[in-house]
């Protein structure tokens, strides 16, 4: 997210609200009760923040905790790592949610090095086609919530401003959620 107005136009999905809906995906699947791990994405970043405060918010009315929290820096070797310490500390986690998808790819990686990979759900952000959603119908992952590229918006947007036409100054990309249910029929857009 750019800090300040002094831009032209803004093209991007809203952090805060994928992480809210991840929140309130992963208090559903757990039946309102569980103990979690969060892996944080790079905490400086607003991407970071947002997708740590959004999550919390969705959590808020169940009795899931979060019981261990890290920042992986979105680095999927970090997530191993940072998993690694949760399971030697913690007997019981239900579920790993990742700031991003290599992050939760680490965590299931570092459960599965422990034999403990099955009895733990695993959820990420990106749904990029060639990570999360493949980690999704691998069985990797449970979830995992599009942050759209938005390439191809990018571009139209700025051969707009090259043409001289009026462009928005925000444009909020829409997601998607992508589980084992709906990966192959495009996911499912969510709604805020």
């Amino acid at each position: 997210r750019v800090v300040g107005d002094q831009y032209t136009c803004f093209i991007g999905a809203d952090n805060k609200k994928i992480g809210r809906a991840a929140g309130e995906w992963l208090a559903r699947k757990l039946g309102g009760k569980g103990r979690i791990v969060e892996l944080k994405g790079l905490m400086t970043s607003t991407p970071g923040q947002d997708r740590h405060s959004g999550f919390r918010e969705g959590l808020q009315g169940s009795d899931v905790k979060v019981v261990f929290e890290a920042d992986m820096k979105w680095l999927e070797p970090d997530a191993r790592k940072e998993m690694e310490s949760a399971l030697a500390r913690f007997p019981r986690i239900d579920a790993v949610y990742a700031h991003n998808d290599p992050g939760a790819h680490g965590a299931w990686l570092a459960a599965q090095a422990a034999g403990r990979e099955k009895e733990i759900a695993f959820i990420g952000i990106d749904a990029l086609p060639h990570e999360g959603r493949v980690y999704v119908q691998q069985g990797v992952l449970a979830a995992t919530f599009e942050y759209p590229t938005g390439g191809d918006r990018a571009i139209a947007v700025a051969l707009d401003i090259l043409g001289g036409k009026d462009v928005p100054k925000e444009i909020t990309l829409p997601s998607r959620v992508y589980t084992i249910d709906n990966v192959k029929q495009g996911g499912e857009e969510l709604s805020f």
